[in-house]
């Protein structure tokens, strides 16, 4: 909105940048030509996505706009035992469209090729079954989990499972303000998944989010 007419700038689309020139402007109008275009890069292998459970709106706002800028393929929001919310609700359905603006401006600012995606809020034992079926069929998917008693550290577990099988996709669990339950720990398990400790500070949700996604990138040289 505040470009003039002879300003340049980018517009992103499907994969693209497209620089364009304004070459008119009015009150309810802006037109411009394309000067140049130019391929975005895909996001690297392995995949990074996130796993967590729902935190309070303006948390989950917070996580939004950096895991977009991470460049985090997916968020998988979880109802579990200490999430927010324990199922759905209205008032999480009616913040859907907030959530994808969030998505797109913070897509936009950071020049990203491709929309992360935010699926649907399933139950933790739901997606555990389901991610569980992906794994049975040979597909190439590893995970690990921020838990508070977890002694691992996160270049140890990659070492011992994800670097190992050279997965196409790792998944980065989170849980909510009171982290995750005995009985949701177990259902990590089955996976296979590692629990793995971010330091001995106790984290808030937004800031394990950005340190795990970090360290994962980081060690899986994604860094570039």
């Amino acid at each position: 909105c505040r470009q003039d007419v002879g300003d340049r700038f980018e517009v992103l689309d499907d994969g693209r940048a497209f620089l364009v020139e304004v070459t008119s402007s009015s009150k309810r109008e802006m037109v411009a030509s394309i000067r140049e275009v130019r391929e975005i890069e895909p996001l690297p292998y392995p995949r990074v996505r996130l796993a967590m459970a729902i935190p309070r709106f303006n948390v989950f706002e917070a996580v939004l706009e950096k895991m977009v800028e991470m460049g985090v393929e997916e968020i998988q929001t979880l109802f579990s035992d200490n999430s927010f919310l324990k199922t759905d609700s209205e008032a999480w359905r009616g913040k859907e469209a907030r959530f994808q603006k969030i998505i797109q401006s913070a897509t936009q600012q950071c020049g990203r090729g491709e929309k992360m995606r935010l699926m649907p809020a399933k139950k933790l034992s739901e997606f555990v079954r389901d991610l569980s079926s992906e794994i049975n069929r040979g597909e190439p998917v590893s995970g690990l989990f921020a838990y508070e008693v977890g002694t691992l550290p996160i270049k140890e577990a990659l070492r011992q499972g994800a670097r190992n099988t050279q997965p196409k996709l790792v998944w980065a669990f989170i849980g909510g303000e009171g982290g995750f339950s005995r009985d949701e720990v177990e259902n990590f398990a089955t996976l296979g998944f590692s629990a793995v400790t971010l330091g001995r500070q106790v984290l808030r949700v937004e800031t394990a989010c950005v340190a795990l996604v970090s360290v994962l990138k980081y060690e899986l040289d994604l860094m570039r």
